[in-house]
């Protein structure tokens, strides 16, 4: 089970091939893909017209689908952002926070593009792909 994040998927359904926009193409009906609460509001609220709308929500139904938060991923969430920060890190996005911390307490890799989940692989052990 691969999490995939925002960044991936606007570049897949925005047509933009890079490294990992091509392997989500390839891992899409060969290995288990997952989103969480948090990737499905930010993907839906990007398409533009209705129609991209419901295709993107058909796909994104089909996938394996996680809630990201809750009051333990919340507390763990914290505790990593003030580790990070203590490191002279300072995290952007709250929801980056979220998403890496449960994919480190899940035990899940993470395909990004984003660079704001570096810390979290250099310092607190996140899975990539």
């Amino acid at each position: 089970m691969t999490i995939v994040d925002t960044s991936v998927w606007i570049n897949y359904f925005n047509g933009v091939i890079t490294p990992e926009t091509d392997l989500l193409d390839n891992l899409l009906g060969t290995e288990p893909i997952g989103i969480g609460d948090l990737i499905y509001a930010e993907i839906l609220q990007g398409f533009r017209s209705d129609a991209q709308f419901q295709r993107g929500k058909q796909l994104l139904d089909m996938l394996a689908f996680f809630d990201f938060g809750g009051k333990e991923i919340a507390l763990k969430s914290a505790e990593n952002f003030r580790f990070l920060r203590r490191k002279g890190i300072t995290v952007r996005k709250t929801i980056d926070t979220l998403i890496a911390t449960f994919c480190i307490y899940q035990n899940l890799p993470l395909l990004h593009t984003d660079k704001d989940f570096e810390p979290f692989v250099t310092y607190l052990g996140l899975k990539v792909r």
